[in-house]
């Protein structure tokens, strides 16, 4: 499988964006709370998707396909509070570097379970040798990240 040159610049543009927003965040949970942060922090977002969808038109799809969604698809959006919820908790204990690198962690070995069974209707990509190292070295470096 050939991965995009330009996938993996939005990857990465996006890693940078989720580093900055769990900073943000965990600024403002400081500030008025930590349930108190996740609800603005999705009341922002709504008022940026609506701007985006409606104002300047920017959406390429269309809403009304909503009801051919799968049911379990309609979870991200809890999992949404649950991620917001988790770095405005977690960064100002645990520092930015550390609790980010806790969720790559989190985030990679989810994901390598996703890509090996194809859940969710994605590609499947087995789990191989090469993953296994890459997974062993991450390991380590979070080990090595952690260690005070």
């Amino acid at each position: 499988m050939e991965i995009p040159f330009f996938a993996l610049i939005v990857a990465a543009l996006a890693g940078i964006a989720m580093a900055l927003q769990g900073s943000l965040n965990a600024a403002l949970g400081k500030i008025i709370g930590t349930l108190e942060a996740t609800f603005i922090v999705h009341a922002v977002g709504i008022a940026v998707i609506l701007a985006a969808l409606y104002l300047f038109r920017l959406g390429s799809g269309n809403i009304a396909l909503i009801k051919a969604a799968p049911w379990y698809t309609y979870l991200g959006g809890a999992l949404g509070v649950l991620i917001i919820f988790g770095v405005v908790l977690s960064i100002p204990r645990a520092g930015v570097a550390n609790a980010t690198t806790a969720i790559i962690i989190g985030q990679l070995v989810t994901a390598l379970v996703i890509d090996h069974y194809g859940l969710f209707g994605l590609e499947r990509a087995p789990f191989t040798l090469w993953k296994a190292s890459g997974l062993a070295l991450l390991a380590l470096g979070g080990y090595l990240m952690l260690c005070r």
